[in-house]
């Protein structure tokens, strides 16, 4: 199934992918973009973490969302969705909220990604990650964002019109944590409703975005 990629990466740089371990913080509207990319390109070892089960307002925007598998565990239908495209992906999951109570063994992973929406959670898995010397990147601000154009690969520290990035570096400052973390972020200014809304092009967009990140770093490694 990787003859395309093998043609346009080569092959040695794909057999980079196939031995690459990632773990995956949430499996949602971004992350659920993210884990599509991953497992189609080349990706066979991958740790998910999510708590969440299906809602009917998933439907909007969560790739692998349908009305069939509402009230099912996310973590549970993606190892499913992804035996199906491929049975030689190594897919664990990690039924959990992430906070800092979470322990997870950060040594056997080449790479993290953020895609979860709580500040604190962020926090623990960018400390951990970066206290394991292991990279990471992380999903900024999506929600209330129309404008997919304005999605960029950048640095936390170069971060704007963003209020959860803001918050993110002042909660990081506080635990002595500073320097080049690589995030998503959009350059837009969240749209002014009271509510939360998303549109589906933006945060597949964010995930892919992700994935495509990962997948550069490690191919060029």
């Amino acid at each position: 199934m990787y003859e395309r990629l093998y043609n346009i990466f080569t092959k040695e740089k794909v057999e980079k992918l196939h031995k690459a371990n990632i773990l995956l913080a949430g499996v949602g509207g971004v992350g659920s973009f993210c884990f599509e990319a991953l497992i189609r390109s080349g990706i066979k070892n991958i740790t998910i973490i999510d708590y969440d089960v299906y809602e009917e307002s998933n439907l909007n925007r969560q790739l692998h969302s349908n009305i069939n598998n509402i009230g099912r565990k996310k973590v549970e239908v993606l190892k499913e969705y992804a035996l199906n495209i491929n049975p030689e992906i190594n897919v664990k999951i990690i039924d959990a909220f992430v906070d800092d109570k979470l322990d997870i063994n950060f040594s056997s992973y080449d790479y993290v990604i953020d895609a979860i929406d709580n500040i604190m959670g962020k926090c623990h898995l960018i400390e951990r990650a970066i206290n394991a010397d292991k990279r990471i990147i992380s999903s900024m601000g999506i929600a209330k964002r129309v404008d997919a154009s304005k999605i960029k690969v950048t640095t936390l520290d170069k971060t704007y019109n963003d209020p959860l990035a803001k918050k993110l570096r002042h909660e990081l400052k506080k635990r002595n944590i500073s320097g080049k973390i690589k995030v998503v972020f959009s350059e837009e200014e969240p749209v002014k409703i009271d509510s939360l809304g998303s549109y589906m092009v933006v945060t597949a967009y964010a995930g892919l975005l992700l994935a495509d990140a990962v997948i550069k770093d490690i191919i060029h490694e």
